[in-house]
């Protein structure tokens, strides 16, 4: 059931508290419905509705639950929804044709990490003698996939296939999972234009199941295991069904994960409109970061309710107040598990757009080879660092956010991602997105595709 909410009396955060209200926008609409799955990180979405940041710009705003990705995306593109919280690539693969084609746009990145990987207790056994301990006997972090290699060859020397969960093809949860087991060894199966189950030559095959659903489908025995976005990996771990080996943070430090997603012409028909609801959703990040995560226990408290995850408020605690548990009573500092605002993590950079471009063309999703400047025009035609910034120059007049916070003056890249902040221990520089494919182990590279179901050229 698709939960709409009335618009919220706002209440003001700490910069709306000192600052004064700023000359509206004129606005092309002002009445705006906006859809989310029922996930941790689409917390900026109800911070901006319950603080009152829409209403402050002038938007009347509805938020819809909606059932799962691909009915999210399918409501952008046929206007039911004016935009939504969206996985960073369903905006990329809409843009290039991978699936439904429309030209979808961000001008706002909504989170870092926020993501893990978890198996079965069952499983967990089978991995944990492979698994290096510490002095005090508890797993070391971060665990490999190396430890999952024995128990999915076991599975194939009885005939059996190793099935694990993701949320979406194009999802981050798809390219992290891969990401994971391709670092440790493991095949996790290829794309083709013939055969869109990504199952191709695979040691381990992975199926598409909603977030909510995942524990429920593991607990069944559907799959063995899963990735997926808070607080599904903590509710396995409540429930007593699973045990989290790894989060996206220790697979890649502080990686991108949701994106804020419209259609193009959206934005060409309501420049000042879009200009409005990126700033309501900056001042909303800035809220969830500000004073060392000081809001986060309120910004728990909104999310367990029903028309949002609707999880129970101690289970989401459990990640967004700087922790994360593992095995049961294994509860560790993850003080960046959940980033909103900290090291840029709203401005949509380039170089994020172009790591997920790799991955598409890494697993034969874009089954083609395409030049560096492929990537990068791909990118610049759906992430949007230039609405962004107007929109945090216009906060920054306005006294409600500090004009150091941003990054004004970036070309739209960062920094090359050095080799110690990435489990496989590779480098990533979105400039230079075929030398880093070739710089992969497992994964199509140079001119390969997949032919007749195998790795050719």
């Amino acid at each position: 059931m698709i939960a709409k909410l009335p618009v919220a009396l706002a209440t003001t955060g700490m910069l709306l508290s000192t600052a004064a209200y700023a000359e509206m926008l004129d606005l092309e609409k002002d009445e705006l419905t906006f859809g989310f799955i029922k996930l941790t990180d689409m917390a900026p979405l109800a911070v901006a509705y319950e603080n009152g940041y829409f209403e402050d710009e002038g938007l009347f705003v509805t938020l819809e639950a909606q059932a799962n990705w691909k009915v999210l995306l399918d409501g952008v593109i046929d206007g039911q929804l004016d935009g939504a919280h969206m996985l960073a690539g369903q905006p990329l693969a809409a843009t290039i044709g991978y699936g439904t084609e429309a030209h979808i746009i961000t001008p706002f990145s909504m989170d870092l990490n926020g993501n893990a990987i978890t198996v079965s207790n069952d499983i967990w056994e089978q991995m944990k003698p492979n698994v290096p301990k510490m002095d005090d006997g508890r797993p070391q972090h971060p665990i490999s996939a190396e430890a999952l290699v024995p128990v999915v060859e076991a599975y194939k020397d009885e005939g059996l296939p190793f099935n694990m969960g993701m949320v979406f093809p194009v999802s981050t949860h798809n390219y992290e999972i891969r990401y994971w087991l391709a670092a440790g060894g493991l095949e996790p199966g290829y794309y083709a234009p013939q055969d869109v189950t990504g199952t191709i030559g695979a040691d381990v095959f992975l199926s598409v199941t909603p977030p909510p659903q995942m524990p429920a489908t593991m607990e069944a025995g559907t799959i063995y295991g899963y990735a997926v976005g808070e607080p599904w990996n903590q509710q396995a771990v409540f429930k007593g069904i699973g045990v989290p080996v790894i989060t996206d943070y220790d697979m890649w430090k502080n990686n991108p994960e949701k994106v804020f997603g419209i259609t193009k012409e959206f934005a060409d028909e309501n420049p000042n409109t879009t200009l409005a609801l990126t700033k309501a959703l900056i001042r909303a990040a800035i809220w969830l970061d500000e004073n060392d995560n000081a809001n986060r226990e309120e910004a728990v408290e909104m999310l367990a309710r029903s028309e949002y995850v609707g999880a129970d408020a101690e289970v989401i605690a459990n990640s967004m107040t700087g922790f994360f548990e593992f095995e049961k009573g294994d509860r560790r500092p993850a003080p960046d598990f959940n980033v909103f605002f900290r090291y840029n993590a709203t401005y949509p950079f380039y170089s994020d757009a172009i790591w997920y471009l790799t991955q598409m063309r890494r697993w034969g999703q874009i089954a083609e080879p395409q030049s560096d400047e492929w990537f990068i025009d791909q990118a610049k035609k759906v992430y949007r660092p230039d609405i962004y910034l107007e929109a945090a120059r216009l906060l920054v007049n306005e006294d409600m956010a500090n004009e150091a916070d941003f990054p004004f003056d970036s070309d739209g890249f960062k920094q090359a991602t050095p080799a110690e902040d990435v489990i496989d221990g590779i480098p990533f520089d979105g400039r230079t997105p075929n030398a880093y494919l070739d710089s992969l182990p497992i994964g199509l590279k140079g001119a390969q595709k997949i032919i007749d179901n195998e790795v050719k050229g």
